[in-house]
């Protein structure tokens, strides 16, 4: 597959209740930062995935974030088995992208089907393939399988007013749709979530939940940003998020090149920092999260919260209502991914261990809804949430934005 290198300078520079979100069209106030101003200072930020061409010879661009941060190298990927390799590789990663991704993917998969026949059940076999190879890619994350049912339906609804072709213009558009979707959540995750955070001090996040992982400015990153881009002094110290290394080689690389004041430290600093009063809150994202509030996301994720609540810190999560997994009436019915040993034996290629240790590499771990002090969406701000404050949240429907 082509790719394309980049220079990679940073540039520097009590009872649950829900928050309601406020109208799109509202005017913001002063102390709150336009999304036009923010957007300003983010033109810089990476991208993890795009389409690129048209409906017959598109592709999807995803930038290879194995390899970052030593080097920037986008892919032009044009069928689905290279599209669920590189989700199963990491070379693309995040829930909300993966689901962009493998929208797109659908469509990559049936154009070639579609230029050979007229009617569009032809595609119903196709499609059917796709979607099992590509939402079996990494089971966790509920976005994949959230993209893909939405495609599923987009599908169904137009099977039979469709040409097989037209079928597979109305799906690129709707794949772009939620691209842009996710992109208008991330900003108003970030505007609900900028307002939590103190106007100084420490902010500990882990993994990484910005541009890399999304389709638009970030989850958790994304409240970050907004928050410094407000005015707010804050410092962000970001866990290297072991054993892949996320936090290093990706929450600090977009950070740096945010501006945003960023320390890097080992996962197992954090309880230090906390006890010696630098760390003011805790913001991460989210993989999934069950009727009840508990909530999936990288592994060490579960840690922090209890150590947050030792500590007596805010732990918040920031995700959009597609993760939520509202079948799922709790945070032990989640299935882990359990990843290969090798990314614990030999890191990045260097042996750490003997090659045939036992190795335990379970991909996320679930923070239980009582640890967690709000969960931010783009609808509103769960206080303290439990299955009461959840279902208020989504009760106008969790298959659709409130945007």
């Amino acid at each position: 597959m082509p790719k394309v290198k980049k220079s990679l300078a940073p540039k520097r520079a009590a009872s649950a209740r829900v928050s309601v979100k406020r109208p799109l069209r509202e005017k913001i106030s002063v102390n709150k930062v336009s999304r036009s101003a923010a957007q300003t200072g983010l033109n810089e930020m990476l991208r993890g995935v795009d389409w690129r061409g048209q409906l017959y010879d598109g592709q999807v661009v995803l930038l290879d974030q194995t390899q970052l941060p030593q080097k920037v190298v986008y892919r032009n990927v044009s069928d689905i088995e290279s599209l669920r390799s590189a989700i199963i590789s990491l070379v693309v990663r995040g829930a909300p992208a993966i689901g962009i991704a493998s929208a797109y993917g659908i469509v990559l998969y049936l154009v070639p089907f579609a230029v050979k026949a007229k009617k569009a059940t032809a595609l119903e076999k196709p499609f059917k393939h796709a979607f099992e190879r590509l939402v079996s890619s990494r089971p966790t994350a509920v976005n994949l399988r959230w993209a893909l049912e939405r495609m599923r339906d987009c599908f169904e609804r137009h099977t039979t007013d469709l040409t097989a072709i037209e079928l597979c213009a109305r799906l690129l558009m709707e794949a772009k749709r939620i691209h842009r979707e996710d992109a208008e959540l991330c900003a108003r995750i970030a505007e609900n979530g900028m307002a939590l955070l103190p106007v100084g001090g420490g902010v500990l996040t882990h993994c990484n939940t910005g541009a890399l992982a999304t389709g638009g400015v970030g989850t958790a990153i994304g409240c970050i940003l907004y928050a410094h881009q407000a005015g707010k002094q804050i410092a962000v110290f970001a866990d290297e998020t072991r054993p892949l290394l996320q936090g290093a080689r990706l929450t600090a690389l977009e950070l740096q090149r945010a501006g945003v004041p960023v320390t890097l430290i080992c996962d197992n600093m954090a309880a230090h920092l906390m006890q010696r009063g630098r760390i003011q809150a805790v913001m991460v994202g989210a993989d999934r999260i069950t009727a009840n509030g508990d909530a999936a996301n990288k592994i060490g994720t579960y840690g922090l919260a209890v150590l947050a609540k030792h500590h007596g810190l805010p732990f918040y999560v920031a995700a959009p209502y597609s993760t939520f997994d509202l079948s799922l009436k709790d945070g032990m019915d989640i299935e882990i991914e359990e990843r290969h040993a090798d990314e614990v034996r030999a890191p990045q290629g260097t042996v750490f261990a003997p090659a045939d240790v036992q190795v335990a590499n379970p991909a996320f771990d679930v923070t239980p809804a009582n640890l967690i002090t709000a969960i931010i969406t783009e609808r509103g701000i769960i206080h303290r949430p439990n299955a009461k404050s959840v279902a208020k949240l989504m009760a106008n429907g969790h298959s659709s934005p409130a945007i």
